[in-house]
C-alpha cells in the first residue's frame, strides 16, 4: 500500500469515527429550484447554515473536543478565531463541560463576542488581526496548560468536517458532477475531498476562494505554502494569510481545481441563495455558490448535477446595505458608466433615450465647462451583451463612454461623492508646487483607528478629499486626498509604508479625473 493509500484510508477512517452528532446535527440538501433553472444546470445546496451555530465549524470543533482526556478537558481549552470557530468551540465546551477560552481580534463585531459569551465562554480581546490573536492563544496555552483547538489543521478537526460528505453521498441519489466548496484554511475541502475521493473518485471536488484571499490557490500554483501578504477581509470566514500544513496535503492530492470570485460576485450569490430558501448567507458561507457560479459560466456547463456547500450564516446585520448595493454588479444586472455629453439644448433628452426601457440605479449630473457635461449613473442590464451593446450606443452617438462597473473607487467611492473639483485657489496651500494625491485605504474597524490615521498626517498636508462609509464590517473603508508638497513626495511614501493599512494609489484613476480631480490633473 502506498503512502497516498494510507493517508486516505487514515482519513476515511477518521470520518468514519468522527463524534460530531451529540451537539450538531444533520442538514438537509436542499433543491436550487431558481438556481437551476437560471443557470440550466441541477442545483443544490448543503445547508451547514442550518446548524446550532449557523455554521460547519461546530463539527470539527467538537469532533476534536470529545477525544480530549478527562485531565485535559477539567484543565479546559482555548482557541483563537473571529467568528465561527469560537462559537463552535464555545458549544462544544459547554456540553462537555469544560472551560473555554475564545481570543479574538478587538476589531471582533460586538455580535459576534455576545454569540460566544452566550455559551459562557470567557473572551479575551487580543490583536487588530487574526495572526496576532492566535499567537496571543497560544502563549496563553502554555502559561495556563489548555489544549489549544486549532480551526483548521488538525486530523480530527478535518474529520469532523468530513461527516458533511458523508451526509452528502448518503442524500444524493446518484453521484454528483462537482462539489464546490469554501476554502479558508482547509480543514473544509480537506476533510469533505478526502471522503468523496475515496468513494467517489470522479467526483469533481472544487475549491472556492475570494479573489483577495486566495492563499490555498497561490499555494497549488506554487507547489508549497504561500504566504499572503495582505488579507481581504469582506468574507472574513475564509480571511487567513496562509492554509494549513495538512489541509495544504490534502488538497494537493484530492482537489481538482480552485476557482477565485470577486466581492461583488460573492453579494450576488448571497442574493441568489435568499431568492432560493429566504435565508441570508454570509459572504464565506455564500462562497461556494459564487464559485459554482463563475466554472458554470467559464467551462459552459450544462445540464450538470451541481452541490455547493452553503457553510454560515452569521451576518452582521449592518452588511447587508452593501451587500445589496453590490449584488446587482455582481450579477451583471447593472453597469455603471460615466458619459460625457456635449453642453448643448438636447444633450440630455438624447442620452436618456438611448437608455431605451432600461432602469436608472444611479444618476449624477456635473457641468464640466462650457462645452461639456459629465454625468455618472448606474443602469440596469439584463446582463453582459446588454452592458456591451448600451457602450456601442452612446460611443455611436458621439458621447466619450468610460465603464466603471469594475472600478472599485467608482463602486466603493465615487458614486457618493460626485460633485464637486479642487478648486484652483487650493494651489496656494502648495508654496513651491504640489499635486492633488488620491488613495484607497482600509484599517481595523476599532475606535481610534481613524483618529490614528488623521493624526499620523503631517500638518502641512491639507486634506482636500475624504469619504468613509461604515458597511458594517471588521474593516473600514476610506479614500482620502491629500495635497503634498512636491519636495514631500518622498515622506509621503515611509508615511505609507509606517502607518501599515493596505492602501491603494487613485491618483491616475480615470474615474476620479473626470468627477473630483483638479482642472490641471
Amino acid at each position: 500500500m502506498n503512502s497516498e493509500t494510507e493517508a486516505m484510508d487514515n482519513y476515511l477512517q477518521r470520518i468514519l469515527r468522527a463524534r460530531v452528532y451529540d451537539v450538531a446535527a444533520e442538514t438537509p440538501l436542499d433543491h436550487a429550484k431558481n438556481l437551476s433553472n437560471r443557470l440550466q444546470n441541477d442545483i443544490w445546496l448543503k445547508r451547514e447554515d442550518l446548524q446550532p451555530v449557523f455554521s460547519f465549524k461546530l463539527r470539527g470543533a467538537y469532533n476534536r473536543m470529545s477525544q480530549l482526556s478527562k485531565e485535559e478537558l477539567r484543565r479546559g481549552v482555548i482557541a483563537s478565531s473571529a467568528g465561527n470557530h469560537a462559537q463552535g468551540v464555545a458549544l462544544s465546551a459547554a456540553h462537555l463541560q469544560c472551560k473555554a477560552v475564545i481570543v479574538m481580534p478587538i476589531t471582533t463585531p460586538a455580535m459576534k463576542v455576545k454569540a460566544v459569551n452566550a455559551h459562557k465562554a470567557e473572551v479575551v480581546l487580543h490583536g487588530e488581526t487574526y495572526d496576532e490573536s492566535y499567537e496571543e492563544a497560544l502563549r496563553i496555552s502554555k502559561n495556563e496548560g489548555l489544549t489549544f483547538i486549532h480551526p483548521f489543521d488538525d486530523p480530527e478537526v478535518i474529520a469532523g468536517q468530513g461527516t458533511i460528505a458523508i451526509e452528502i453521498l448518503r442524500q444524493c441519489e446518484k453521484p454528483p458532477d462537482s462539489i464546490y466548496v469554501a476554502v479558508g484554511g482547509g480543514g473544509l475541502i480537506g476533510g469533505i475531498a478526502a471522503y468523496v475521493k475515496s468513494l467517489w473518485p470522479k467526483v469533481e471536488v472544487i475549491g472556492v476562494e475570494p479573489s483577495d484571499a486566495d492563499a490555498m490557490t497561490k499555494s497549488l500554483l506554487a507547489g508549497k505554502r504561500i504566504s499572503l501578504t495582505n488579507v481581504g477581509l469582506f468574507a472574513d470566514g475564509v480571511a487567513v494569510r496562509q492554509v494549513g500544513e495538512r489541509t495544504f496535503s490534502l488538497a494537493k492530492k484530492y482537489v481538482d481545481k480552485m476557482v477565485t470570485v470577486s466581492t461583488d460576485e460573492i453579494c450576488a450569490a448571497i442574493k441568489d441563495v435568499f431568492e432560493d430558501t429566504r435565508s441570508i448567507l454570509e459572504p464565506a458561507g455564500a462562497l461556494a455558490i459564487a464559485g459554482m457560479k463563475a466554472d458554470i459560466a467559464n467551462r459552459e456547463l450544462k445540464d450538470k448535477r451541481l452541490i455547493a456547500v452553503a457553510c454560515g450564516a452569521n451576518m452582521n446585520f449592518e452588511r447587508l446595505r452593501f451587500v445589496a448595493e453590490r449584488s446587482e454588479l455582481g450579477e451583471e444586472r447593472e453597469a455603471m458608466f460615466a458619459v460625457e455629453i456635449p453642453e448643448n439644448p438636447g444633450s440630455l433628452r438624447r442620452l436618456c433615450e438611448l437608455l431605451g426601457n432600461r432602469n436608472l440605479t444611479e444618476f449624477s449630473y456635473r457641468m464640466a465647462d462650457s462645452k461639456s457635461a459629465q454625468i455618472f449613473m448606474g443602469v440596469q442590464i439584463q446582463g453582459p451583451s446588454d452592458r456591451s451593446e448600451l457602450k456601442k450606443s452612446f460611443k455611436s452617438s458621439g458621447m466619450s463612454c468610460l465603464d466603471l462597473s469594475d472600478d472599485e473607487l467608482a463602486k466603493g467611492h465615487l458614486r457618493h461623492m460626485v460633485g464637486g473639483r479642487l478648486p484652483a485657489s487650493s494651489k496656494e496651500l502648495c508654496k513651491g508646487g504640489c499635486k492633488e494625491l488620491l488613495y484607497r485605504f482600509e484599517f481595523p474597524e476599532r475606535p481610534g483607528a481613524l483618529m490614528r490615521f488623521v493624526n499620523t498626517l503631517r500638518p502641512e498636508w491639507s486634506i482636500s478629499i475624504f469619504h468613509y462609509r461604515n458597511h458594517g464590517a471588521d474593516v473600514g473603508r476610506i479614500v482620502v486626498g491629500i495635497l503634498v508638497p512636491d519636495k514631500e513626495l518622498e515622506a509621503w511614501n515611509d508615511f505609507l509604508e509606517d502607518l501599515g493599512y493596505p492602501s491603494w494609489d487613485e491618483t491616475k484613476n480615470p474615474a476620479y479625473r473626470l468627477f473630483l480631480g483638479a482642472h490641471s490633473v
